[in-house]
């Protein structure tokens, strides 16, 4: 039997309002159902994954998801949620973001053709390209009167600081994307935010007034921390899906440090386990909080679905280079964007590779060669080497007037590590 839709987003704590009927309509069956993603970007970012979990729960529960791409309100802005004008994108731009949008939607949801509830993507720009303006306000326009308008959320919050009428006009083009998925697709169900409240209740207000038809309505919460910080965002800006904008390790960190409070809340939303798995790893976590069992989970589980399992089993190695007691065997299975990841700020300097291999001893590398950034002077050195206290590429230096003979890792940097903590960078070029 498959599992209630509404009734797993309850349990998750995601649901925020539903349109009454919208229960009982899942309850005949298979539903479509579509959330709709603005590509403003050539990634999404984990402010966008509530939405992704939603349609993957959804698909989960038997129903087909359908995922809008907005090409054409790409091009317009969506006010809700927003204090600004939207910066209007290019068609190729917004042709390239929707492709790559698509690929990273194909990690979470199943496309396959065979499946009778196979996830399904459209573009918007599909049905409003030939759509002419005087077309759109005979045949969209007159069905919403400016009144049923204005009395939005989104609207109202903007009309001090200046609403545009290409903004004012986003309701009435993403409710008539409602309609042509009723008509077309036969999508009964929007989803999104609980922000997009508004304008959903548009769409299925165009949907009646236009067609005699029934359609549904449903938001999820939008995710706080509980220390009331903005989910998804850091010192560095958003927390992408894509590699190149944010590396597997810094990704992987970031769940890795929640809070107890939100490792809580995210693991229900965020991952697919079931509410007996989570009891039990949150039992097993109160039990002792500093092992951070619920963070490990949630970060396992998310970064292999983001990335891959070999991506994760990087970021935990890179991790452990740092925190734990890795060998010089993980160092060098680092990749050169994560190797700059984990290192990220600590201090750098660059010696020409004929200094390098000129070196007499490990002690000069470290204090002359390297400008006193490691050590200030040879006697420093020499002390805190015969000590047991320095390595270079995680192998432990013994012999103050060894020759440094280390292989380069990514035939470019040696990691040199003063002290349980103090980590160097040396770049040699």
């Amino acid at each position: 039997m498959e599992k209630n839709f509404v009734e797993e987003l309850k349990w998750r704590g995601m649901l925020h309002d539903i349109m009454p009927g919208t229960e009982d309509e899942l309850k005949k069956g298979m539903t479509s159902g579509y959330i709709g993603f603005d590509p403003t970007a050539d990634s999404l970012h984990i402010g966008h994954l509530v939405q992704i979990m939603t349609l993957l729960q959804f698909q989960c529960c038997g129903h087909k998801p359908v995922v809008l791409v907005g090409g054409a309100t790409g091009m317009v802005g969506d006010p809700s949620g927003k204090s600004a004008e939207r910066n209007l994108l290019s068609e190729e731009v917004l042709t390239h973001n929707v492709n790559c949008v698509k690929a990273q939607l194909e990690k979470f949801l199943d496309f396959s053709s065979g499946a009778p509830n196979a996830a399904e993507m459209v573009n918007n720009y599909d049905w409003f390209k030939e759509f002419r303006f005087l077309d759109f306000i005979r045949d969209v326009g007159k069905h919403i009167t400016i009144n049923y308008m204005m009395a939005k959320d989104s609207v109202q919050k903007r009309l001090e600081s200046g609403l545009s009428f290409t903004e004012f006009s986003y309701q009435l083009v993403q409710g008539y994307d409602f309609y042509w998925l009723f008509k077309n697709k036969n999508c009964k169900l929007q989803m999104g935010g609980s922000d997009q409240w508004g304008n959903i209740v548009t769409g299925t207000e165009f949907i009646r007034r236009k067609d005699n038809g029934e359609a549904y309505a449903l938001t999820t919460q939008l995710i706080k921390k509980a220390d009331g910080t903005k989910f998804g965002k850091t010192e560095g800006g958003n927390v992408w899906l894509d590699p190149k904008k944010t590396s597997p390790y810094k990704f992987y960190q970031y769940w890795l440090n929640t809070s107890d409070d939100d490792a809580a809340n995210f693991i229900r939303i965020f991952t697919l386990k079931d509410k007996a798995e989570i009891d039990s790893l949150t039992a097993e976590h109160a039990t002792a909080p500093h092992l951070r069992i619920l963070q490990t989970a949630l970060a396992k589980d998310i970064t292999a679905r983001v990335h891959s399992p070999a991506d994760l089993e990087q970021a935990i190695k890179a991790s452990s280079i740092l925190f734990g007691n890795s060998v010089t065997e993980d160092l060098i299975t680092l990749d050169e964007d994560t190797l700059l990841a984990v290192f990220e700020g600590v201090p750098q300097v660059t010696i020409s590779k004929s200094t390098y291999e000129s070196a007499n001893t490990v002690t000069d590398l470290l204090s002359d060669l390297t400008q006193a950034t490691i050590f200030p002077s040879k006697g420093e050195a020499r002390k805190m080497i015969q000590g047991g206290g320095v390595s270079i590429n995680k192998i432990k230096l013994t012999d103050v007037a060894a020759k440094p003979g280390f292989g380069l890792l990514q035939n470019k940097y040696l990691l040199a590590q003063k002290g349980k903590k103090n980590y160097y960078l040396i770049i040699v070029e």
